[in-house]
């Protein structure tokens, strides 16, 4: 459990130690030029890449093991970072984060790994954790881009390489398979892109909860993509305060992770859980809509907090509604579902916020609480967990 955490840890370290210098990255690569086209040709190509491939690394992790699948997925993100750090092109960035989609399954085998060594009942806890150390990864990794950006534009790449570099190796070493390959003959037919999607149709008792999940990824755009927006207008907060708010956004979420989904599920148990999030949320939702001084931003972060434990307590619910041969597939079509709606959810985001600031600047997030409110008669149909069967 300790390495599997340290490995989704380092990854996050080593994805946000990039972000406070690719922007100048880019424009040093066009010479002062538009980076608009190739910045979001490098996130969506990474995103359409991650969509399509995520579910058949699940698939192929159930077959031949987690542990191949890992190394793979963290060999292709080093590659990616070394790339970034070395070339002098702009078109090889746009191919190496292609390449890191593609084998961009950390996250899906890593939760296809904490379900295979851990009882039903400790799964959201555990879920939560691994929520905690991204997101300590997530503040953790920009400070130090930041920091070693100031001395070498393309440094932090190449430490990002390197804490990759020795995710790869602890997994290669000292990190065991928790879960044997599987006898009979590999099915190709799960290597279709639209092989997922036919999988998650055959699995009804799925499909309430996984449509959960893409309203819980829209909706997570709200903060995320215009946090520091509505705080510049609606606050008037500088760089400062948007690095101390988001840092309590970040910190507050971490703890609720790692300390409150263990003894709320123990408690109210995974579906409970997942109520008390729902409600904490859309009452942030709501709080923040309606909130005209700064302090008042600073209070509604630890609400939101609060709401992140509903994310563990339905993975916990989804993982114990397949069987333990087709864990991997469950989690790497949640993982495509996910980017997809990371894709979807900021465009959406940013046009309501834009287009209705003008209006009430707070209508961007009763959208969000409004379809929290949207989504309640699909909790309706949750039940204590039952083995779905295909």
């Amino acid at each position: 459990m300790i390495v599997i955490l340290a490995t989704v840890a380092i990854d996050a370290i080593g994805a946000g130690l990039i972000f406070p210098i690719l922007p100048e990255l880019l424009t040093q690569l066009t010479e002062g030029g538009d980076i608009g086209f190739l910045y979001g040709a490098m996130l969506a190509v990474y995103a359409v890449m991650q969509f399509i491939f995520s579910p058949i690394l699940g698939a192929l992790s159930d077959r031949f093991g987690r542990r191949p699948v890992l190394l793979l997925s963290l060999a292709g993100t080093l590659i990616d970072y070394l790339v970034m750090a070395l070339t002098p092109l702009g078109w090889v960035l746009v191919v190496g984060r292609a390449m890191a989609g593609i084998t961009s399954a950390n996250m899906a085998v890593a939760s296809a790994y904490i379900t295979d060594i851990t009882p039903p009942d400790q799964r959201a806890q555990r879920f939560g954790l691994i929520g905690a150390v991204m997101s300590m990864g997530f503040i953790i990794g920009p400070v130090i881009g930041g920091v070693m950006g100031a001395w070498w534009l393309r440094s932090p790449f190449l430490i990002a390489a390197l804490f990759n570099g020795l995710n790869l190796a602890v997994a290669l070493f000292v990190l065991p398979e928790s879960r044997k390959a599987a006898d009979g003959i590999f099915d190709w037919k799960q290597l279709n892109p639209l092989a997922p999607l036919v999988w998650l149709w055959n699995f009804k008792p799925l499909l309430p909860m996984v449509i959960v999940s893409v309203v819980f990824g829209l909706i997570a755009a709200v903060p995320g993509t215009i946090w520091v927006l509505y705080g510049a207008e609606r606050f008037g907060w500088d760089s400062v305060h948007m690095g101390i708010s988001l840092s309590v956004f970040g910190v507050s979420g971490a703890l609720a992770q790692a300390f409150l989904v263990g003894p709320l599920t123990k408690r109210f148990g995974d579906l409970g859980t997942l109520m008390i999030g729902v409600a904490f949320d859309t009452l942030a939702y709501t709080l923040m809509a309606f909130a005209y001084q700064s302090w008042m931003g600073y209070a509604v972060a630890p609400l939101f907090a609060l709401g992140g434990v509903a994310m563990p307590a339905l993975q916990s619910l989804l993982t114990s509604r397949v069987s333990d041969e087709q864990q991997g597939q469950l989690q790497g079509v949640l993982a495509s579902l996910m980017s997809l709606a990371g894709i979807i959810g900021p465009v959406l985001t940013t046009a309501i916020f834009f287009s209705t600031r003008s209006i009430w600047i707070g209508t961007v997030w009763i959208v969000g609480a409004a379809l929290y409110l949207l989504a309640t008669p699909l909790f309706a149909t949750v039940r204590q967990p039952k083995l779905a069967t295909a």
